[in-house]
């Protein structure tokens, strides 16, 4: 891998989050593994097509909804430190990572 690849899958908050700010991330991250995990239970169990896609539909709006905060998060720190040091290039960024999460 070469070193512009690395940095892009590399980096680092310049500013870590808080021991509560992760907690909660990773406690929403673990629900949604549990929910997947109890999705695929359903199709082992040959579940109801409409009841599997009803559990699909909300570990989707559940991964939404950490995407958003993390953005949120990422928004209130790390674009507005590079924003305030001048770096408003930081903007194309934030408009891709919109587009991604849509």
């Amino acid at each position: 891998m070469d070193k512009a690849n690395q940095e892009e899958c590399c980096r680092y908050k310049k500013k870590g989050r808080s021991c509560a700010e992760k907690e909660a991330l990773i406690k929403r991250l673990n629900r949604l593994i549990g929910q997947l995990g109890g999705i695929g239970k359903m199709i082992e169990e040959d579940r109801y097509c409409g009841d599997v896609l009803i559990q699909i539909s909300a570990a989707g709006k559940a991964l939404d909804s950490l995407g958003m905060s993390i953005m949120k998060s990422h928004l209130e720190s790390c674009v507005v430190d590079e924003i305030q040091s001048g770096n408003t290039e930081v903007t194309d960024e934030v408009m891709e990572l919109i587009k991604r999460l849509r």
